[in-house]
C-alpha cells in the first residue's frame, strides 16, 4: 500500500461526503474499533494500526474486501481474530455507511480506470452483502394497527 503524508490525507479527507467525514472522528467509530479489538485481546499498539486501516477504508484507500486480509498483513494478526475484528467493525462502522462508501469507491474506480497500472477498486457492495439481513417483514396481518378514524 502506498504510504500518504499529512497533506494528502488531509486532501482526501476534504473531499469525502459529510457522512464518512463524520464517522471518521465519531466516538461510535471510536467505540466499535476498540470493542473489536479488545473482544479478540488486541490490546497493544497493533489496536492502533486497526484505527488507521478503518480510517482508510473510509478514506476510500483501502477497499472494504481487502479490510481482512489487510489486518491479517499488516497488523499480523491470526486470521480468525482478523476475522472477527472485521465482522465486527463492518457491522458497526462500515454498514452504516455503506451508501457513501459504494459510492465513494464507484468513483474511485472510474478515476482509476483512466491508469492502466493501479489496480481498479472494486466495488464496496462486496463487503456488505452478507452483513446485512433485510430486515424481518410479518407474514401475517398487524393485529396492532388502529384506524385513523
Amino acid at each position: 500500500m502506498p504510504q500518504y503524508t499529512q497533506e494528502q490525507f488531509n486532501q482526501i479527507f476534504e473531499k469525502l461526503p459529510d457522512e464518512l467525514q463524520e464517522a471518521i472522528f465519531s466516538v461510535e467509530t471510536a467505540d466499535a474499533i476498540y470493542n473489536a479489538r479488545l473482544s479478540q485481546g488486541v490490546t497493544d499498539e497493533r489496536g492502533n494500526r486497526v484505527a488507521e486501516l478503518t480510517g482508510q477504508v473510509l478514506m476510500g484507500i483501502l477497499l472494504p474486501e481487502d479490510f481482512q486480509k489487510t489486518l491479517e498483513k499488516e497488523v499480523g494478526l491470526k486470521k480468525d481474530a482478523a476475522a472477527n475484528i472485521a465482522r465486527d467493525i463492518t457491522r458497526f462502522v462500515f454498514f452504516p455507511v455503506k451508501e457513501s462508501l459504494r459510492q465513494l469507491h464507484n468513483i474511485t474506480e472510474a478515476a482509476n480506470s483512466a491508469a492502466p497500472q493501479v489496480k481498479k477498486a472494486a466495488p464496496a457492495a462486496a463487503a456488505f452483502a452478507q452483513e446485512a439481513p433485510s430486515p424481518a417483514t410479518p407474514k401475517k396481518e398487524d393485529t396492532y394497527r388502529e384506524s385513523f378514524e
